[in-house]
């Protein structure tokens, strides 16, 4: 393709999530190595496998099914400023989501229960 193998060496090291030093001293990224603190909290939350009723109940009654935090002020009945969700900032949002998914899906499916009440 032309180009230096040291750079494909470069982008593969760094494409395999290896954090290598080159030869001219630069790192990559150190954010990288950062947002993979929370890599085994992630995976271990995703794995969660829901199999008991009286868990997946308390799941779903403790993961709220929208964010708590978004909210439109209004004065005389107008809008004057809408706060957005905060949940997007939450590093865990996406599997605690899928959590309550799966707990929800557990009592419907599973165990027949009517999950309206948490929705």
């Amino acid at each position: 393709l032309g180009f230096d193998p040291e750079i494909l060496n470069a982008l593969r090291s760094t494409y395999d999530g290896h954090l290598a030093e080159t030869d001219n001293g630069l790192h990559p990224s150190q954010s990288q190595s950062a947002a993979d603190l929370l890599h085994p909290a992630r995976e271990w939350l995703d794995g969660l496998d829901v199999r008991d009723p009286r868990v997946a109940r308390f799941l779903c009654k403790l993961i709220p099914p929208q964010c708590p935090f978004e909210r439109d002020v209004k004065l005389f009945g107008h809008k004057v400023v809408h706060i957005p969700a905060m949940c997007k900032l939450n590093p865990l949002y996406d599997q605690l989501v899928g959590l309550r998914f799966r707990a929800l899906s557990y009592l419907a499916d599973d165990c027949g229960e009517d999950v309206s009440r948490y929705c």
